[in-house]
């Protein structure tokens, strides 16, 4: 028996009023001054993505709870896999600009 699996894939754009958003309270130790991306990408390891973007997470159930798997920094956006399980994605199907521009320049 076949099973279907969701995986999803978020882009989040770095260098803008969104990722600018105060998402992570630092400890106020000296030398914990972290950048606006490096708080972004704490605040989704920690587990506050669904209260970030709520509109993407609405719909799912408890029983369809995603796990964020990767999460990979580009130039100017930082990129997050979820799913139930792991899975690597089609390169043609990304919408990551490294992946599919590259498939589209050598199609």
């Amino acid at each position: 028996m076949k099973t279907n699996s969701s995986q999803q894939e978020i882009l989040l754009v770095t260098g803008t009023t969104f990722s600018s958003r105060q998402f992570y309270k630092s400890s106020g130790q000296p030398g914990d001054q972290l950048t606006e991306k490096e708080k972004l990408e704490a605040a989704c390891r920690d587990g506050l993505l669904p209260g970030l973007l709520p509109e993407i997470f609405e719909d799912q159930s408890i029983n369809k709870k995603l796990f964020l798997w990767k999460m990979r920094e580009g130039s100017l956006f930082i990129e997050l896999k979820s799913g139930k399980v792991f899975l690597e994605l089609e390169m043609e199907f990304s919408i990551d600009p490294y992946s599919f521009l590259a498939v589209q320049i050598l199609s």
